[in-house]
């Protein structure tokens, strides 16, 4: 039984890994949809001047990151 909740645990946090962004920012960490189903950019660092340069790039930006930095930015 708990061989099964354990797998049960880690194939959770796989999909979560695949179908989320962990952003951190200043102060918080927001997470974000993915756009599409992959590893990349999972975990991203927003802080200080680097959300400017996380517009350009197109996978964050198809997943609502300028709305999540209009709302941090309040």
């Amino acid at each position: 039984m708990k061989k099964m909740a354990v797998g049960l645990l880690l194939m959770g946090v796989v999909w979560a890994l695949f179908n989320f962004h962990f952003i951190l920012f200043d102060n918080r960490i927001k997470i974000l949809g993915k756009a599409h189903f992959t590893l990349d950019n999972t975990f991203v660092d927003a802080r200080g001047a680097k959300k400017i340069r996380l517009l350009l790039n197109p996978d964050l930006v198809k997943a609502g990151f300028k709305d999540i930095l209009k709302e941090v930015s309040r």
